[in-house]
């Protein structure tokens, strides 16, 4: 079975430890995360956790579901084969000279990046977009001498579609106001 990156979204308890508890569940079951991002949701002490791992549909599966059973956890979904956005943000310190640099400036603006320091032999870029994105920039620039290089990991979100549950509860709200009339 082929493996293939897949993109998991736990909704957790924000509490000390819960993070490692997610990143050993993972070591434990021999993954390797390709990356973690973990911040605030909507609901107040409820983090969001987006991780990527590569692996087969089964194998995923099995993670998410131990996952989900953690005490601290609210919600897993797998949104890999759902229509979803998804970002990355960068920043790339790039070696310039005076020769160069407004080459590498006409570089970031076509890749509609920011500038957010100059020095008298750097720029640092800051780019937000997918992973292809990110790394053709990254490519266009190693030419001019990459100094460091400094990125989020994925975040994701599942386009505007109307969530299965939240669908029929609104269903039965309109039938039950229906009733009432």
């Amino acid at each position: 079975m082929a493996t293939t990156k897949h993109t998991l979204v736990a909704l957790v308890e924000d509490k000390p430890g819960v993070l490692n508890r997610v990143a050993s569940l993972f070591r434990r079951r021999g993954f390797n995360i390709d990356s973690i991002t973990v911040g605030q949701s909507e609901t107040p002490n409820i983090s969001r956790m987006t991780i990527v791992v590569d692996g087969t549909n089964t194998s995923v599966e099995q993670v998410r579901k131990q996952l989900d059973k953690l005490i601290e956890t609210t919600r897993v979904t797998d949104i890999t084969g759902d229509n979803i956005v998804v970002r990355e943000l960068a920043l790339f310190k790039v070696k310039t000279t005076s020769a160069n640099r407004s080459e590498v400036i006409q570089i970031v603006d076509i890749f509609r990046a920011n500038i957010v320091d100059v020095s008298s032999d750097s720029l640092m870029v800051e780019v937000t977009g997918d992973e292809d994105k990110l790394n053709s920039l990254l490519k266009l620039l190693a030419s001019f001498g990459v100094k460091e290089v400094c990125r989020t990991g994925r975040i994701a979100m599942t386009r505007g579609i109307i969530n299965e549950t939240t669908h029929k509860g609104a269903k039965q709200a309109e039938a039950s106001e229906e009733k009432s009339k």
